[in-house]
């Protein structure tokens, strides 16, 4: 069969996914996909990054194969290629930066973004760097696995079209899990290849701001700098729960500005929105609106290529009997993970002596021990208070209502909400599939 026909299959397939898809995601994702070659039964296509490919591949690929076959009648193997040199941009990117109506505060080409990339530059050079995030927290140094690859997808598809959908965008889960690093690869891929305004604050700092401003009696600075943004990254928004209405209020105007105007707006917190509280009703409402993704703790496989790329990034050769060894023991958060195989690292270079087996088990022993009750698993909690109440771990996440089932149960929740980082929605799901408002009860 000619090459053209198999060209023909995949353009067609791409004009199916347009349709099934819709034109927003559809550019998201495919608008930088290139045809390059056709074999005996495969089709070959390139993409501008390695990130860009494994996350068509883990979202699109049954999709496209399906289709493909529909087509050609025949299985079709997919192969993906990253190719140097081709430069990732959507079809209605524009070269001139936004301008902005400063009358009413609205952004007449706040949602087009132009994506740019030279992957035959070294980062280094091609990186333009902002100066209140992180140069390292980016989508290439993201490890995706099965706890986070929903967020991964969503956070990406936000970074090349800002305020058009999933706005706001909210990340939550526990300490150490890469919430921030999630956020800012959002802000410093569009600050990389746009001139959006990206600004990076935490709560705190924004509410020392208001305060500041509310000193000297003038609110206008704060509210010209975070109003008139086109991306606006917030951390830890769990702190405005201990402040007071007026802040509250502030944040509220802020919010509405910058949702009403398509402005993308970004909010990580350590907890489902539900269950913050002393905020109010209509605050809730619209951290609710937009999309929220939960992030967990990395599984065994995931735990293991993240130390192999901190290990890599460092310079370190690392036994794989080592990596093994500290994914197995250290597996609450991305922060502990890597806090350990720094630990490790740093004895070794201090003392000059190679990374082994053995020194790692001696040097590490205290802190695998100290991380017991961190790496404490639902099942063993259920398991304990079933035990202790003369129970079936059954009879937990059962769907009896009796007294006798009822106290306990809620026990072995608060435990789980209390000694692991999982969410109310997490837990609700492995006690018989339950909703959130019911461990929060």
């Amino acid at each position: 069969m000619a090459e053209l026909d198999y060209k023909g299959f995949w353009n067609e397939t791409l004009n199916h996914l347009r349709t099934d898809l819709g034109e927003e995601e559809f550019s998201g994702w495919f608008s930088d996909i290139k045809y390059l070659r056709a074999g005996e039964n495969s089709i070959v296509v390139g993409f501008p990054s390695g990130f860009h490919r494994d996350s068509v591949i883990t979202r699109y690929k049954n999709v496209i194969n399906a289709k493909l076959q529909e087509l050609s009648g025949r299985e079709i193997t997919m192969e993906f290629e990253v190719i140097t040199g081709i430069k990732e941009i959507t079809p209605s990117a524009k070269k001139n930066p936004a301008k902005k109506n400063t009358e009413n505060g609205t952004d007449n080409n706040a949602n087009e973004v132009p994506l740019k990339q030279d992957n035959s530059l070294p980062q280094k050079q091609k990186r333009k760097q902002h100066p209140y995030m992180r140069d390292d927290y980016t989508f290439e140094k993201y490890i995706i696995g099965e706890n986070n690859s929903f967020a991964a997808n969503a956070a990406i598809a936000i970074s090349r079209n800002p305020g058009t959908a999933y706005n706001p965008f909210f990340i939550y889960g526990g300490v150490g899990l890469g919430k921030t690093h999630l956020m800012q690869a959002i802000g410093n891929f569009i600050h990389e290849n746009s001139e959006s305004k990206v600004i990076y604050v935490t709560s705190e700092e924004f509410m020392n701001e208001y305060v500041q401003g509310v000193q000297v009696k003038d609110l206008s600075p704060l509210r010209n700098k975070y109003r008139y943004a086109d991306v606006l990254l917030i951390d830890d928004i769990q702190f405005f729960q201990e402040r007071g209405e007026a802040i509250k209020d502030e944040f509220f105007h802020t919010f509405n500005t910058l949702v009403n105007a398509k402005r993308q707006l970004v909010m990580t917190c350590d907890r489902h929105p539900d269950e913050l509280r002393n905020l109010s009703d209509r605050l809730i409402t619209r951290f609710n609106q937009g999309l929220k993704v939960d992030l967990q703790p990395p599984r065994y496989e995931v735990r293991c290529a993240i130390l192999k790329a901190t290990a890599e990034s460092r310079g370190t050769f690392i036994p794989d009997e080592v990596i093994s060894l500290i994914s197995k023991n250290i597996s609450s958060n991305i922060r502990d993970l890597i806090g350990t195989l720094n630990t490790l690292i740093s004895f070794t270079e201090i003392m000059k002596q190679p990374i082994t087996l053995d020194i790692a088990q001696q040097k590490l022993r205290d802190i695998f021990a100290s991380r017991k009750q961190a790496n404490l698993s639902m099942e063993i909690i259920q398991k304990a208070v079933a035990d202790f109440f003369s129970l079936s771990v059954n009879d937990l996440k059962s769907q009896k209502r009796t007294q006798k089932i009822v106290f306990p149960r809620q026990i072995a929740m608060f435990i789980c909400r209390e000694m692991t980082d999982f969410s109310t929605t997490e837990i609700g799901e492995i006690f018989g599939g339950r909703d959130h408002t019911t461990v929060m009860h």
